[in-house]
């Protein structure tokens, strides 16, 4: 007897649909095809364990099992689950007649319950557009899956409840999760808040230009100025997802296997923050199997990272393309898989190796060039590709020991909030753009367009700075961002000088 059974692969954060045709005929042997890796083949010893242990008979006859595509290589064990109810159906030990409107996924454990799997949510997206009644998984996975609307979702703790289901012996609970209550269920209560942060007006303001559009900024200053302190309070500031990113992003967790357990939709934007110790492959994604990588797992959220000029050369280099396309393409030999990296970089360094160049008080003590070489570990072309650069200088003792409330996260949130929304109506027509980082050199002519006065000024200061074409445009990105901060609908000069004031490693004071 022939049956089939539905799974699926994830391949990047999509999932392909896996047919698995288990034949039973005359025979002892045991044969699994289809591109199966090590795990995989593995299943045959765990399902024959669950079997049992659940009180039903392994059935000793010769059984085929293939599973189509058999291009696409099979990884991991969360096929267990769907190899034992073919197997049980083709010797009839189960029905199979509702086989055919489920998707099934989940790996077994020798005692038959049902462990979590990865990627819950691409698969039940696919499940949905194949025309699938339902998804029977893990319980532990099933309110992630519950988000997509249209489909069945069915958590299951051991593969018995899975065989009642099958036989008609047992109803299964339809696991049912709100999407827009869950989505609306975002606590406004953060850790850290701008309120704690004494002084740094300056750099408060240029965060605040950074979050209203997206955009990359780098903060150099002495050790104790508060660059990793204020970068910690940039989630505090950003915007709420749309369900558009907030799907996006749960969707890169889920295949990385890195959502936080019963929440099924994130609601916060992510803030990621690697060691400066950090390989290739860790910060883009990659491997034998290629998973998401720290920028990757950034997306629509904060890439903070501490101390730039320590990290690998190799590691910032391999940022450039992702920064500039928003994208990561990780090609092998058979295929390639495509991660989402539109994310906001944050990063902080010292000026120097001592930390004190240009510090208003304490002494330089680096040799002649030290500081020329310490900049030059930060490519130009990688620093190019960051829009924001502000220098912080320490705070006074008066501002420290000042009691005067500084200006809470909740205020600058709103600010940020504002010029989101004029941002999302300004690219509503526009597939994939959110904000004002985002817009493609074409847009900028439409949106971002100075007037004569305002082309002047970008006129000196390019020639001044010797700013290259990307800087160009970086400067109109941020002046779009502070037009909108304004309520503006063009950009003026005050604006433009706002943002070319921005680019301070651009100017000869940081030649070293």
């Amino acid at each position: 007897m022939l049956v089939k059974v539905f799974g699926a692969a994830v391949q990047g954060i999509n999932a392909t649909l896996i047919t698995i045709e288990v034949n039973c005929t005359k025979g002892i042997k045991f044969f699994l095809v289809g591109l199966p890796d090590a795990s995989v083949k593995e299943s045959h010893r765990r399902i024959v364990s669950a079997i049992q242990v659940t009180g039903f008979k392994f059935p000793r006859r010769q059984i085929v099992v293939n599973m189509s595509p058999a291009d696409i290589r099979k990884e991991g064990s969360d096929y267990d689950l769907p190899l034992a109810i073919g197997i049980l159906a083709t010797s009839e030990t189960i029905k199979a007649d509702k086989l055919a409107d489920y998707l099934i996924m989940g790996e077994l454990s020798l005692d038959g319950n049902i462990l979590p799997i990865k990627g819950a949510l691409p698969i039940a997206i696919m499940a949905k557009e194949n025309g699938f009644k339902g998804f029977i998984l893990p319980t532990e996975n099933a309110k992630e899956a519950a988000v997509v609307e249209g489909l069945d979702v069915y958590g299951v703790e051991n593969i018995r409840q899975v065989i009642g289901f099958a036989n008609d012996e047992l109803e299964l609970e339809k696991t049912i999760v709100d999407t827009g209550q869950e989505f609306l269920h975002n606590p406004s209560n953060f850790e850290f808040d701008f309120g704690d942060v004494k002084g740094q007006e300056n750099v408060k303001r240029a965060l605040e230009v950074a979050a209203a559009g997206s955009h990359n900024i780098i903060m150099i200053g002495p050790p104790g100025a508060g660059k990793s302190m204020m970068a910690k309070r940039m989630p505090s500031i950003l915007p709420p997802f749309t369900l558009e990113e907030a799907l996006e992003t749960t969707k890169i967790h889920s295949v990385a296997g890195k959502l936080e357990k019963g929440i099924p939709l994130m609601s916060r934007r992510p803030f990621r923050s690697p060691h400066h110790t950090i390989s290739d492959i860790a910060m883009v994604g990659g491997g034998a199997y290629p998973q998401p990588g720290e920028i990757s797992l950034a997306h629509n959220g904060v890439l903070f990272l501490d101390e730039l000029p320590e990290f690998n050369r190799s590691v910032l280099e391999v940022m450039r393309q992702p920064l500039e396309n928003r994208k990561i393409t990780i090609s092998r030999a058979k295929y390639s898989v495509e991660y989402p990296a539109s994310f906001m970089m944050v990063s902080a360094m010292n000026p120097c190796p001592c930390g004190y160049y240009n510090h208003p008080q304490k002494e330089c003590v680096c040799p002649a060039g030290a500081v020329q070489k310490y900049l030059n570990k930060i490519s130009g072309p990688l620093l190019d590709r960051i829009d924001i650069h502000i220098e912080i200088v320490p705070v006074p003792f008066e501002k420290m020991s000042d009691n005067t409330p500084s200006e809470r996260s909740t205020e600058i949130r709103k600010r940020v909030v504002k010029a989101r929304q004029i941002q999302a109506e300004r690219f509503k027509k526009v597939s994939g753009v959110y904000c004002n980082a985002q817009m493609t050199s074409k847009m900028l002519h439409k949106y971002a367009a100075p007037d004569a006065a305002g082309l002047q000024l970008l006129k000196t200061a390019m020639e001044r700075l010797n700013l290259s074409a990307r800087a160009y445009d970086r400067i109109l990105k941020v002046s779009r961002t502070i037009a909108d901060l304004d309520g503006s609908i063009n950009v003026l000069p005050a604006h433009l000088a706002e943002a070319i004031n921005y680019r301070n490693l651009d100017r000869e004071a940081w030649a070293g």
